[in-house]
Formats: structure tokens, sequence, C-alpha cells
């Protein structure tokens, strides 16, 4: 059964080859050993992350809206709501938006907020409300969220102040869930 939670979530945000994805690595790295971590990627690409022709693949092709496939080392799933098609806000959003790409990954949040994940590190998606590090030549002006720190500070530094962070609150109450959202 799903409970209220918190997530603290942060966005690393900063140019294309800045060592966004080297410094989230090394954060995952050290802040796992507070609890669990889970990361979400902006992609401002179409890319086909289930090959044509397997069944999972089939399955949503056929038209179902969440695909959840289970392999001996990996569990995945698949929602056919992407940037383009979000859900509708509807009231209980950890952040509200009528943007719809910070819409999918505020419901993106929600559903790891339900699984119990502790820290959610975002890179990309530089116009969230979310508390921001910047790495590489970004202008602080350039994100929406309050900027926490540089990819240039030390390690220690930006841990202390992911830790430090107050979690975004995600009440279920109301909000239909199943067991693949929790």
């Amino acid at each position: 059964m799903c409970q209220d939670s918190t997530l603290r979530a942060v966005c690393v945000a900063g140019p294309s080859d800045s060592g966004k994805t080297s410094l989230v690595e090394e954060l995952v790295s050290r802040l796992g050993a507070d609890g669990r971590v889970a990361t979400v990627k902006s992609i401002h690409h179409e890319v086909e992350i289930d090959t044509p022709g397997t069944d999972t693949h089939r399955h949503r092709t056929a038209g179902a809206e969440t695909v959840v496939g289970i392999t001996p080392e990996l569990t995945f799933d698949i929602a056919t709501r992407g940037k383009r098609n979000p859900h509708e806000p509807d009231g209980d959003a950890l952040l509200e938006s009528d943007d719809r790409e910070i819409r999918a990954l505020s419901r993106g949040l929600e559903r790891l907020a339900r699984r119990g994940y502790d820290t959610v590190l975002v890179e990309g998606f530089a116009q969230s409300p979310l508390p921001t590090i910047l790495v590489g030549e970004r202008d602080p002006s350039a994100v929406g969220g309050p900027v926490i720190g540089r990819g240039d500070d030390s390690i220690d530094d930006l841990v202390g102040t992911i830790r430090s962070l107050e979690g975004l609150e995600f009440s279920h109450a109301g909000t239909p869930t199943d067991e693949t959202d929790c």
C-alpha cells in the first residue's frame, strides 16, 4: 500500500558535455549510502527504448498505456505518456506548472515518491523549480529553481547540501494508485 512520503529532488543543469552525467554518477554513489536514490534524465530527441518485435514492444504498440518488463536482473516500465502527452494536472502535483515538460517531470517524481525513494537527481529539466546544481558555464538566471551549488564545488559540500534539503511532500490521499505506481 502506498503511503504519504517526502522526496528530496535536485536538478543538475548545464550545457551538453559539461560533466552533468559524471557528477550525477558521483552523487548517486555517495547519496546511496543514505537511502534509495533514483535518477531522471531529460532526453530531447526520440529514442526507442523497447526493441521492436519483442513481446513488451508488441504489448505497447497494441495499446497498453504501461508495460512492465521483469528480467532475471532488472524490472522496467514503459509508459506512453512522455513530455508531449503528460497526464493533466490533478491539483496534487509536486511541481505545479502549465508547461508539459514540467508536468511530465512532476508525474515521474510522484511515481518515485510512491515507490519510496528518498532522493532523486534530475539531469536536465533546467526550467523546473527544483533546487539546482549548475555545471559548466550557465548563468543562474537560465534555470527555474534556486541554485544550491556548482559542478566545481567539492563533492562533500554538494552531498551535504542535498542531504540538508527539505523534501517535497506528496500526499497520496485521493490519488488513484495501483501496484505499478507504488
